[in-house]
């Protein structure tokens, strides 16, 4: 599971990497996307404008500079890329891993260009396309060969900005070694990049045309992926192949091969004889559309509708403000995370839904491409004013009406049928839809509040790196294990997520000021004193805390909730909690309760524990299946039991002959209630042996 953590965390890095170079995107996609509109000559005629705006009038010129401006960055896109993300991946010293990115970038493509005058010829080209880059003739790697660069430079950054030298070196030491270092070997990348890319790029285009043959199904497939990556950050790792490789599909536009969905879009969008955008590229982009204009929408009019009478007007007005950021720019994560760690279950829906959009605008030939963000901006600049012959974006009206009415009454219908606790739904008026959270969305973010999150962390000295993407502050812990939920909860985080040594909390769009604030806070004298009193204050404060314990209740190894070959609990769509795989058939109260339920089919009962946790245990996986053949309860429905008392008997080798898996999770259903939950021990435990800690 450590090493599970730990590519999670590089996964994460990854991710985040690639934002700084995306963030970009939107600003030069509007450049360019307003000024090929605005200066094409047959629409100027059609909306009678010629003498307002055609050529040789001054504001042509204005909006041609424009858009030659924007289309200047989509050409450099892997310069760009090779220089942001080795930036986005460098720990610290960040300037020097963009100059080592840039210069890394040159000497690769420069070394390929060499080899391509020396072999070229008798090596047939190796059947691999060229390209011009920035004047080198290489071959095309197009974006990936930013990102190669970027991944390759954060990697030799991080390992040797720091490096000492003898004493006669000593001028190279540290961070001059860095660009050293890249230059070296990056001529070798260059050379092997010579040999190996010819074959990859076939393979890229191979796998492409399955992707593109998979029809329908594959773009369905491919909106579910993208939507269920965004709580962990990695969407971004999972869509830029698609948008910037040849895995989006290969296309000749204006006499030029283009690969990627997005670079072909664009450049179809600069290509005034194109008459219809390619729906083999749009088709991994437009399905963002209905989503996030309309679907979206409609769950945050059902969430302010299902809240009670006397907290409408404050969830009304937190509704409002995440709709239209997800309407107008199409970033979602403000409005996703009011139901995502509340109801897992609502979001797995919501994921279908995605897939379904994607393939729905597939079906429907809807050719609306994007930067990034699929919101009304995009849709009107690449959608409406390309006029509805290019793009057919009049039909994602009807489809989005379709989306919104669809979310409003499935998550109206869901949320009251099992009562989940959205906003305004919680069993007390909760204070802060009462009144704003002190520290919730600010821009002055105060030290008080700094000190606070630092402190929540495991204080100054826990901290490694500090990164953020659009709305979530991610951080590299040197001990996961020191981090306060309960503390972090205080600052306004609306969630948090742990993997490995990297914590994720969710903040809102501001998250990026905050980002910046807390470094600078952590660079000050006065921070060390301010975050140890806080951590010696909270000390007491977390003794005085309610605390409930929840024991093993079989004996054998007890393995983290989310290595449970089951979604349901995996996903923790039911809980928080753990699992055991069990060493013999006899399970045991947990804590001190009542038997709230026992299941007609015996494989699992439910328990409420004296101080009110909602203990579900679950005795294998698809064990319903078996109709309690082999499992024998010794109590029923209403009984008090006693931790440690006998509660069920079965057949663990029969049921292991059979077929079954009889890993049994063990999740506290109503974890919403608790500040926190701790999980204590992992692996080999004996019945009694506490593994969870609930903090109240």
């Amino acid at each position: 599971m450590k090493e599970t953590g730990k590519v999670f965390g590089v996964l994460q890095r990854v991710g985040r990497a690639f934002m700084l170079p995306i963030a970009v995107l939107p600003v030069a996609g509007l450049l360019l996307g307003i000024g090929r509109s605005l200066t094409n000559e047959t629409m100027l005629r059609a909306y009678h404008l010629m003498k307002i705006m055609g050529p040789g009038t001054i504001l042509y010129g204005v909006i041609k500079v424009g858009s030659d401006c924007g289309s200047i960055i989509f050409d450099n896109l892997p310069l760009i890329f090779a220089m942001g993300v080795s930036i986005g991946m460098a720990k610290a010293e960040k300037a020097v891993a963009a100059l080592s990115g840039a210069l890394s970038f040159f000497v690769m493509h420069e070394a390929i260009s060499s080899m391509l005058s020396l072999y070229g010829d008798t090596y047939t080209m190796h059947a691999g396309a060229t390209d011009q880059i920035l004047g080198i003739t290489s071959l095309q790697l197009g974006v990936f060969g930013g990102i190669l660069v970027g991944l390759g430079v954060g990697y030799l950054h991080n390992r040797f900005y720091k490096i000492k030298l003898p004493e006669v070196l000593s001028f190279f030491g540290g961070t001059r070694a860095v660009p050293v270092i890249c230059t070296i070997v990056y001529v070798g990348v260059g050379i092997l990049m010579f040999f190996i890319w010819p074959p990859i790029q076939n393979l890229m285009y191979s796998i492409g045309g399955i992707v593109r043959a998979s029809g329908y199904l594959g773009t369905f497939i491919y909106g579910v992926m993208e939507r269920a990556l965004i709580p962990f950050g990695l969407h971004h790792v999972f869509y830029l192949p698609f948008w910037q490789t040849s895995l989006g599909g290969t296309m000749e536009v204006a006499g030029k091969m283009i690969d990627g969905a997005q670079n072909i879009f664009f450049a179809q969008l600069a290509d005034p004889a194109t008459t219809h955008f390619n729906v083999e590229a749009t088709r991994f982009m437009a399905g963002k559309f209905p989503l996030m204009i309309f679907g979206l929408p409609g769950a945050a009019f059902a969430i302010y509708r299902c809240a009670r009478p006397e907290q409408r007007k404050v969830v009304g007005g937190l509704m409002i403000s995440a709709a239209l950021t997800s309407m107008l720019t199409g970033i979602t994560e403000p409005l996703e995370f009011t139901f995502l760690f509340i109801a897992p279950g609502l979001y797995g829906i919501h994921c279908v839904f995605a897939g379904l959009a994607y393939m729905m605008m597939h079906v429907l030939k809807i050719t609306v491409g994007l930067t990034f963000s699929g919101g009304l901006i995009d849709l009107f600049f690449f959608g409406i004013m390309q006029g509805q012959e290019k793009t057919n974006w009049m039909m994602v009206i009807p489809l989005g009406i379709v989306y919104f009415i669809v979310y409003y009454f499935l998550f109206h219908f869901l949320i009251l049928k099992f009562d989940i606790k959205t906003p305004g739904r919680e069993e007390e008026p909760a204070q802060e839809y009462e009144e704003e959270p002190e520290y919730e969305y600010r821009e002055d973010f105060s030290e008080e509040l700094l000190a606070k999150i630092a402190a929540g962390l495991g204080g100054k000295k826990n901290i490694g790196d500090i990164d953020c993407c659009v709305t979530r502050l991610r951080c590299g812990l040197k001990d996961i294990s020191l981090v306060d939920d309960a503390m972090i909860k205080e600052t306004g985080s609306r969630g948090i997520l742990k993997r490995g040594n990297s914590i994720q909390i969710i903040y809102g769009p501001y998250v990026t000021v905050l980002k910046s604030e807390l470094e600078d806070y952590l660079r000050t004298r006065r921070a060390k004193k301010e975050i140890k009193q806080l951590l010696k204050e909270n000390t007491h404060s977390k003794d005085e805390m309610q605390q409930e314990s929840i024991a093993c209740p079989i004996k054998g190894c007890v393995i983290e909730l989310e290595e449970v070959g089951d979604e349901a609990f995996s996903g923790g769509m039911l809980g928080e909690g753990f699992a055991v795989k069990p060493e013999e058939g006899k399970l045991y109260a947990p804590v001190d309760g009542i038997i709230a339920a026992v299941f007609r089919t015996k494989h699992a009962l439910a328990m409420e524990s004296k101080d009110g946790a909602e203990v579900l245990i679950h005795l294998g996986l698809d064990t319903v299946k078996r109709g309690g053949k082999g499992f024998y309860m010794k109590v029923e429905a209403g009984q008090k039991v006693k931790k440690g008392e006998l509660i069920c008997e079965f057949d663990l080798e029969d049921m292991r002959v059979d077929g079954y898996v009889m890993t049994t999770p063990v999740v506290i259903s109503n974890n919403a209630e608790y500040a926190s939950i701790s999980l204590k021990h992992i692996g080999e435990c004996n019945v009694g042996e506490e593994i969870l800690t609930l903090y109240k």
